[in-house]
Formats: C-alpha cells, sequence, structure tokens
C-alpha cells in the first residue's frame, strides 16, 4: 500500500469522514448489496468516484472483519505539528494526553474516540516505540479522527519538557502509589501521561512529573486497561476544567 494514502471501512467511519473531511477522500467502494441512504447521498453531494463490487473483491481492496459493505481509499493520515497544540492559533488551550509506549492501535483508537467525545483534548505519541495511527486505529476511533488532533513527536520527554516551559503541568498515572484522582484538584493547562499496560510510565518521564495520580479501586484488586483508564482521567479532567 502506498504511503501517501490508507483505507477506511465500516459506515460509522466513513459516514463520519463524508461529513467532516470529504476532500480527503480519493474513491469509495460498495458491496453489491450495500444499503445505507445516507452514506450514499452524501457520495453522490460530492460527486465522489464510487464502485459497487462484489463482497469478495471488497475483501481483495480491504482484508478486514466488519467492513459492513463500504470501503473508502483516503489519504494518510496527517499528524498535527506538536507546536500547534501547545499554542492553537485563536482557539482555547487543550488538555494533552502522553501516550508513553502504547503498541495497541485498538488503545489508541478508543482513546482518539474518548478524546473527541470529551473535547478539549489532544494527544501525543513518540515516533518510536509505539503504535501510529493506522487504519485500526481509525477505525476503532470510529470518526473520532476528524475532530482530535493527533502530534507524532521523536522524543517524548523532550516535548513534556517543552510543555512544561509553556506553562503546562505534568501529571502521570499509577496503578498505586499516587493521589486519589477524586480528591486531587487538578492543575491547568495540563498534561496527562499514560505509560504503557504492565510498564507503566517509564523513569526518564517520570521524574518530570508533578504529581501522581491513581484511580481508586475498591473491588477486585485488577486494573482497567490504558484506554478504560484514559476515559475516566479525561472525564475528570474535563468536570474540573469546567
Amino acid at each position: 500500500m502506498a504511503r501517501n494514502r490508507m483505507y477506511l471501512y465500516g459506515k460509522n467511519s466513513i459516514l463520519e469522514r463524508l461529513k467532516f473531511g470529504p476532500e480527503s477522500i480519493r474513491q469509495v467502494f460498495i458491496q453489491e448489496n450495500f444499503n445505507a441512504p445516507r452514506i450514499t447521498e452524501l457520495i453522490n453531494s460530492h460527486n465522489m468516484p464510487c464502485r459497487r463490487v462484489s463482497e469478495r473483491d471488497l475483501l481483495k481492496i480491504k482484508r478486514a472483519d466488519r467492513l459492513q459493505g463500504i470501503v473508502a481509499e483516503v489519504t494518510a493520515y496527517v499528524y498535527t505539528p506538536f507546536e500547534k497544540l501547545l499554542h492553537p492559533e485563536g482557539k482555547e488551550e487543550r488538555s494533552l494526553i502522553f501516550l508513553d509506549g502504547l503498541n495497541d492501535p485498538h488503545n489508541l483508537g478508543s482513546i482518539m474516540r474518548t478524546a473527541a467525545c470529551f473535547g478539549g483534548l489532544g494527544i501525543v505519541i513518540p515516533s518510536h516505540s509505539s503504535c501510529d495511527v493506522n487504519e485500526t486505529a481509525i477505525h476503532v476511533a470510529s470518526g473520532g479522527e476528524n475532530f482530535v488532533p493527533v502530534a507524532q513527536v521523536t522524543n517524548l520527554t523532550t516535548a513534556l519538557l517543552k510543555a512544561k516551559k509553556s506553562g503546562y503541568w505534568a501529571a502521570g498515572t499509577v496503578v498505586e502509589g499516587g493521589q486519589d484522582i477524586c480528591r486531587t484538584s487538578l492543575p491547568f493547562p495540563l498534561c496527562l501521561v499514560l505509560g504503557a499496560e504492565g510498564k507503566g510510565i517509564r523513569y526518564g518521564i517520570q521524574k518530570h512529573l508533578d504529581l501522581k495520580i491513581t484511580l481508586p479501586m475498591r473491588g477486585a484488586q485488577l486494573s482497567f486497561n490504558v484506554a478504560m483508564a484514559c476515559a475516566i482521567f479525561s472525564y475528570e479532567i474535563t468536570r474540573q476544567r469546567g
């Protein structure tokens, strides 16, 4: 697959892209028995190249579960420059979610969807030892990629230090030993750092944190996966930010 293109699949992902980013769509492939009037209407209104193909041919274009009868060839995902996240032009400052060593695109997609739903959030990922915003992540995001900016940086620690110099506070999530998020007054503007499952936040980043926060769990001694934890922390950030 050419590096300047990707494939979206599934009704929700393509519907949201048709509504909020139609210029990125090159062509659409729909299964012969595909029936979704709103999607078809938008394809026609934008005069997009569209081909009806068999289920077998659709799977040749994009092999994945739950294609739902539609695939769209789109331009490759465009990351937001980190400086634009730190200094948005004419927009309210965002709280930034730093993802340290996240390797599962399903979790990244879930986090993108969460951030899009709450609003006022941006995501920062490293270019090494981390998954990219790939087709799987975008599929799971279900259109969230149209609303939440993601910056990809060479060095996550350097980016966090740059954010702190710009006035941001750095809070890191830990399984135990941190301040109870329910009883902590969060400082803003805020960078929330989430570590990889099992490994947590690397020491090189931990030493630059201003505070460590924990989710209280009074039930079974298990733990949330990173996407679930991010959703809870994002809710509390949004609630406190007002």
